[in-house]
């Protein structure tokens, strides 16, 4: 004869309590881990009401950039990246060897406006302006300048998150990241006035509408 064996309401209550527990915590870290994962950048791209207020557009005088030397002002709650850029800079970014390596030397991905869609991707190609976010990790990436990270790079950035680099126009170039560094919307008003946040040519075009990840 087979015996039944039942367990008691009380044992079978504190174990459903402990799997509810599990189960619940399971879910929590999970949650946690995934928005501390993608916090960052979603934080730097989406500012709030009262910065967007403060610092619709932000002014920088070119004729006081030395050479070579970054400066970086915020807009919108960015770091923005403006270089002017060497002309030994600018012939080893145009070097065939180097080009060969870019992941999208064309910028054909949305990550400008459309009068920053070539090979040095700005207006002017003096200087660079760009959105000094990582399009990995969200990291914000460092200047390597004239100091290639590797050898026959141009240099350019280095996010210290992820290893990704970008070269002095934020062309990617290591197959960590598919997408080149973003660049804001630009305008340059006087010959040494650069103005961030505005357009050129009444032109459409805002973050909202890069590719980042």
């Amino acid at each position: 004869m087979s015996q039944q064996v039942f367990a008691t309401p009380d044992l079978d209550q504190s174990a459903m309590n402990r799997r509810r527990f599990l189960f619940a915590t399971t879910a929590a870290v999970g949650t946690a881990g995934l928005a501390a994962a993608t916090w960052p950048l979603i934080a730097q791209m989406n500012p709030d009401a009262a910065v967007r207020a403060a610092e619709d557009v932000v002014e920088v005088d070119l004729a006081a950039l030395p050479a070579g030397t970054p400066r970086t002002v915020h807009w919108h709650g960015l770091p923005i990246f403006v270089v002017a850029r060497t002309p030994a800079i600018l012939a080893a970014m145009q070097a065939d060897a180097f080009v060969r390596r870019l992941l999208d030397p064309r910028s054909d991905r949305r990550q400008q406006p459309g009068y920053a869609r070539n090979w040095h991707r700005s207006l002017d190609p003096s200087y660079s302006v760009l959105v000094g976010v990582c399009t990995r990790c969200g990291c914000v990436p460092t200047y390597v300048g004239d100091a290639p990270p590797e050898p026959d790079a141009p240099g350019g950035y280095f996010c210290p998150c992820c290893a990704a680099r970008y070269d002095p126009a934020g062309r990617t170039f290591t197959g960590i990241t598919q997408f080149n560094l973003a660049v804001p919307p630009h305008e340059i008003v006087a010959p040494s006035r650069l103005r961030v946040g505005h357009n050129t040519n009444n032109e459409r075009f805002t973050l909202k509408m890069v590719e980042v990840i």
